[in-house]
């Protein structure tokens, strides 16, 4: 029998413009390698770096949100299990799901928790140190309520497995640990470029994601002119996704500060960068830029926001700007210690990002779930009780929209 997964995507992946579409593409090669028929559904419109799914095998299809025309859809594809990519999506079609495909498995992929990243932006905002009380948030127990409501939830980064853990007391069968998905990173080590053959320093991210468009302003006015200080004649570049007017106006050549845009191989650019910089003030989940990096052989000096779920107590971790500004001219003046920064991002990878290890526990996961769903759904008492309370008000929502646009 044919196995049938259903992804519902919030956007069409772009894995050249953010972390989250490589994370989708990894998770559709990993579903492929169970052997499973694929259908990618969103509601979002597609955009010219959206990634041509259908050449990979993986069918594609526009769904419309508040339309029963998803239930019809649903009902036809009968999907054995039914993937939201961001908690956002759980809510606008979980409850469908639920009606039209009672068995199918529900599994939430979180990205990151984004609770908790809109909870440090509360904090930076108001100029406070974040607390439980930023963190308790309305988008933090939207979260939580579709993790309960489902049978299976991805978790990307470790600190965040400790929050849902420890402070919210989520029960550990409803999480599933799975990071960045990383094959063995020292195949290419050696073919990389070397310390002479770089120069000047990187920073890259999405633009429309507000964490990044902050660190660029807190690098360009903070960071920035210390390093230039001591480094007259190095540059750097600022690669990104979705350029607008008051991102384009912050480059300045004179200051060596160069909107370069979207970088069309991640890999290239890096490659070709000395040092890269992660000065993120506020965030969530795994820094793709900081994989992206190691990966690379690009040393990366970091804030402990972009440090999480990848290296702990590191001399790459600062927050102070001069002490972060400090070990930047560090990395990209001393052969030896970029060396040894570069030798520590492979190690990392090597040992907390193994792809084979990762997705064997994940895969023995689904088996033990597919096997006793039923028995899995009794013991999340929460989870039924969220069904039946909090999305039979986002049901008849739903339908009244549909009413309404009818008219």
């Amino acid at each position: 029998m044919i196995k049938k997964l259903l992804i519902i995507g919030f956007v069409w992946p772009e894995p050249k413009s953010s972390a989250a579409g490589s994370r989708m593409l990894q998770l559709i090669l990993f579903f492929q390698k169970q052997d499973y028929k694929i259908t990618f559904s969103c509601a979002a419109n597609k955009t010219d770096k959206s990634f041509d799914l259908e050449q990979m095998g993986v069918c594609t299809d526009s769904i419309l949100l508040n339309d029963a025309s998803f239930d019809d859809f649903l009902k036809k594809l009968n999907p054995d299990i039914v993937l939201f990519d961001r908690f956002m999506t759980e809510e606008q079609f979980g409850w469908r799901v639920s009606e039209q495909s009672p068995n199918a498995l529900k599994i939430l992929d979180t990205e990151d928790l984004h609770g908790l990243r809109k909870g440090r932006e509360i904090a930076l905002k108001a100029e406070e140190e974040f607390s439980t009380q930023h963190l308790y948030n309305d988008v933090t127990k939207r979260e939580i309520a579709s993790i309960y409501r489902c049978d299976l939830t991805l978790i990307i980064s470790k600190f965040e497995m400790d929050i849902l853990v420890n402070d919210f007391k989520l029960p550990q069968e409803l999480l599933q640990y799975l990071p960045f998905l990383i094959e063995d990173a020292n195949k290419v080590r050696d073919d990389l470029p070397n310390f002479d053959s770089r120069k000047n320093f990187i920073i890259i991210g999405n633009f429309l994601h507000v964490p990044n468009y902050d660190s660029i302003i807190y690098l360009k006015n903070s960071i920035w002119p210390l390093i230039r200080k001591e480094l007259p004649n190095a540059q750097l570049h600022v690669y990104g996704a979705y350029e607008s007017q008051k991102v384009s106006q912050l480059s300045n050549s004179k200051e060596g500060f160069i909107i370069k845009g979207f970088a069309d191989d991640v890999n290239v650019v890096m490659q070709n960068s000395r040092v890269c910089l992660a000065p993120l003030r506020f965030g969530a989940g795994l820094k793709g830029k900081v994989i992206d990096a190691f990966i690379n052989g690009t040393p990366c000096v970091l804030s402990y926001i972009a440090s999480e779920g990848i290296i702990e107590n590191s001399y790459l971790i600062q927050d102070d700007p001069e002490l972060f500004a400090k070990k930047a001219i560090e990395l990209y003046k001393d052969s030896n210690a970029w060396n040894e920064a570069k030798d520590t991002g492979f190690k990392i990878l090597n040992k907390n990002f193994s792809k084979p290890v990762f997705e064997e526990k994940f895969s023995a996961k689904l088996s033990v779930l597919c096997d006793s769903l039923y028995n899995h759904r009794e013991h999340n008492f929460i989870g039924q009780m969220l069904m039946h309370q909090t999305m039979q008000s986002t049901k008849y929502m739903s339908k009244w929209i549909e009413e309404k646009n009818r008219k």
